[in-house]
């Protein structure tokens, strides 16, 4: 195949083209960068620019807006030049690296993310405790706490939409969706209020941006269907309103993690603790999500890929006895917690309770439905389970010196597609141009996941204190540059907040520049 197999002038159908070389797999594989945008409004953006829709396109999770962060992407028989021509027309997007695959990619197919983090202003009595801090974070890992994604930045977090909904409370839970809220842009406000105050759905619909997909779902739905909550609820993409009862869990789990370590400490494991069996390991996963999920994201940038730990490990974990405790056996890293489920066991101490007193608190049974809905009723899920402590893995880290505050301290996959030749649309497995002669399909492609916010592998380590930007007259600044793969589920932020000792709440995560 060359470019003029793919003449830009000829129209192209989303649905597929009989004239596809037989030898070429059926999808193209791309890398996505991006800056400042989320994974859903970067493909918005070069879908419309193809005349497609964003739901053609399969990724394995959502990445954050708040970061340079590349992913891979496949889309249906679409020929890679005409997406590398779209190059010089993005704004903090850049595509590259192209080859063809047999198969798409789909949300929980990630097996992790591999981050690059530079901390600028770092204040210390000494470098000497800048290398403790640091290699403590990488020695002993961090607890692995849901992060502020999974419950969303406004000033309605999502586990109290989900705790409406296990109660039953249908209105409640649309007025929590709806309502005006802190923290919003002023003109989304001023939609919220007018539409408290008058009802008035044809003017909220008309000026609620896109991205309130949640919002305009229930609104749609309830000019059809006045008054009808449990509908309007439901109209909600089902990753989404999932994802509300998700967060309730993980909101359960992030309190019994830390009365686990506040209890019992991190240095070994008591008895009544769960941990996975050595025999049935199921990996890095970490927890049991819907696997019913279309890509679709709402305005509140909450954490919506799913977790995957296959159905078959879900009981492969056992409570420690004391037989378990005289052999030695297992360690703090095997421990886990649940998020509760029908299949989901508790642990046999004292963390327990933890679960049954926060969801009593919230009017919850975590053994009894409160209605008839299942979707909505934590008994209904199966449930699943999270490691309470987690290494960052491949950690590395160094010490920086520099004095312009604007200055780069790392360079980005973005910065190496803009500057480099791999926008071309050059295919890795690129098959010949003509397909007759073809006996079998080009090899495909590794399908691994790229790094989420990464520099490239091939990348030499800088030297200890670098200094970057140096100037006799401007005095300089510590940095620290860390490099660590988590496992899919694990937030680099609960990694940071480890090592800065900061709290994670949402009032104080507003004071910081992001």
């Amino acid at each position: 195949m060359n470019g003029s197999d793919w003449g830009d002038d000829r129209p192209f159908d989303s649905r597929g083209s009989s004239s596809w070389p037989a030898n070429a797999g059926k999808f193209l594989r791309f890398h996505l960068c991006k800056e400042n945008k989320d994974t859903q409004d970067a493909l918005g953006v070069i879908g419309k620019m193809l005349g497609l829709q964003s739901r053609s396109f399969g990724f394995s999770g959502t990445k954050d807006k708040r970061a340079v962060t590349t992913q891979q992407v496949t889309v249906f028989k679409v020929p890679a030049n005409k997406i590398a021509a779209l190059n010089k027309r993005l704004y903090g997007i850049k595509v590259g690296n192209f080859c063809y695959v047999k198969e798409g990619l789909g949300l929980g197919q990630l097996m992790g993310n591999r981050f690059t983090i530079t901390l600028r202003g770092v204040v210390a009595e000494s470098e000497d405790m800048i290398k403790a801090a640091v290699d403590g974070l990488g020695k002993n890992g961090f607890i692995n706490y849901y992060g502020l994604q999974r419950f969303g930045s406004g000033s309605v977090p999502t586990h109290r939409i989900g705790a409406a909904l296990l109660r039953g409370e249908w209105k409640n839970a649309v007025n929590l969706v709806l309502d005006p809220r802190e923290g919003e842009r002023d003109d989304i406000k001023e939609v919220r209020e007018h539409y408290k105050q008058h009802g008035d759905i044809d003017m909220a619909l008309r000026n609620f941006p896109r991205h309130l997909v949640a919002e305009k779902a229930i609104l749609q739905c309830l000019r059809k269907c006045p008054d009808n909550y449990l509908q309007a609820l439901k109209g909600i993409p089902r990753p989404l309103r999932m994802m509300y009862v998700h967060s309730y869990q993980s909101y359960l789990w992030n309190h019994a993690a830390s009365m686990r370590v506040e209890k019992y400490g991190i240095s070994q494991v008591v008895e009544g603790d769960l941990i996975y069996t050595k025999e049935s390991h199921p990996g890095e996963a970490t927890s049991v999500g819907t696997s019913e999920v279309d890509g679709l994201t709402n305005s509140s940038e909450i954490d919506i890929c799913p977790e995957a730990i296959p159905e078959e490990n879900i009981q492969s974990v056992k409570l420690v006895d004391s037989e378990d405790l005289s052999k030695g056996i297992y360690s703090f890293e095997d421990v886990v917690l649940p998020l509760p489920g029908s299949q989901a066991l508790f642990p046999g101490n004292e963390v327990a309770e933890i679960y049954h007193e926060m969801a009593k608190k919230d009017g919850i049974s975590l053994t009894e439905n409160a209605h008839g809905v299942k979707e909505f009723s934590i008994t209904s899920m199966k449930g699943g389970y999270r490691r309470v402590f987690q290494k960052p893995i491949d950690f590395e880290w160094e010490l920086m010196t520099y004095t312009d505050d604007s200055a780069s301290l790392a360079e980005t996959d973005l910065d190496i597609l803009s500057k480099g030749k791999l926008t071309e649309a050059k295919v890795a497995n690129e098959p010949a141009a003509s397909s007759k002669n073809s006996a079998s399909n080009p090899p495909d492609c590794k399908m691994e996941e790229p790094l989420a916010t990464s520099m490239p592998t091939s990348e030499t380590r800088l030297e200890e204190n670098k200094s970057i930007g140096s100037s006799d007259t401007l005095p300089s600044k510590l940095a620290v540059k860390l490099a660590f793969t988590l496992p899919a589920s694990s937030y680099a932020t609960m990694a940071i907040r480890e090592l800065l000792k900061d709290s994670t709440s949402v009032a104080y995560q507003k004071t910081l520049d992001c």
